[in-house]
Parts: structure tokens; C-alpha cells; sequence
């Protein structure tokens, strides 16, 4: 059975690293790559959403969400937060994806 995962947007990779770090320091959780988003909305506080993603059991996850969610809208802020409970083979498959890794 697959750990539960959390997934939280953030405005920012700097935000992304204060939230990742609250969020391990909260809780038993292991994090996945990031992934980066750049949306076409000249709006935003930043050019950048950068997905957190932590690992590990219901309550830990849960745990660590709310340390990063907090910090994240202490400091540039955050979109939004999502808990997969039981994701599937298919869905855990996908965390390890990364903007990241793009050459541009």
C-alpha cells in the first residue's frame, strides 16, 4: 500500500523551501521533487507555483500540510492544499514527475 501524499502550491521557490522545511520538521514525511508551475496570469505575487510534495502516513502528512500551509501564507503564500489518502500505483507513479527537469 502506498504512503498518503500531500500536495500544496506555493507562490515561489523560495516559499517552497520555508514550507518543505516546516513541513519535515512537523512531522515523520519524506519529501518528493517539486514541480513548477508557470502560469500566464500577470496577476500572481510571483511567476512561479511551485507544488510541495510530502509522503507518509495519513496523520503525518496532514501534520506537515498544516506546518507548510502556514508558513507558506506567512511569507509570499500559497493556491491551494490536497491530501491523497491511499493514491494509486498510477498516481504515485506521477509524483515523480518535475518541471523541474525540463531544459529550456
Amino acid at each position: 500500500m502506498n504512503d498518503a501524499v500531500g500536495l500544496i502550491e506555493v507562490y515561489g521557490l523560495a516559499c517552497a523551501f520555508l514550507a518543505a522545511d516546516a513541513g519535515c520538521k512537523a512531522a515523520n514525511v519524506r519529501l518528493e521533487d517539486f514541480d513548477r508551475n508557470r502560469p500566464m496570469d500577470p496577476t500572481l505575487p510571483v511567476p512561479l507555483l511551485v507544488t510541495v510534495k510530502f509522503r507518509g502516513s495519513v496523520a503525518d502528512v496532514e501534520a506537515a500540510m498544516d506546518a507548510a500551509q502556514f508558513t507558506a501564507q506567512n511569507h509570499s503564500g500559497m493556491t491551494t492544499r490536497h491530501i491523497i489518502p491511499a493514491p494509486t500505483n498510477c498516481a504515485a507513479k506521477m509524483l515523480k514527475l518535475s518541471g523541474f527537469d525540463n531544459k529550456r
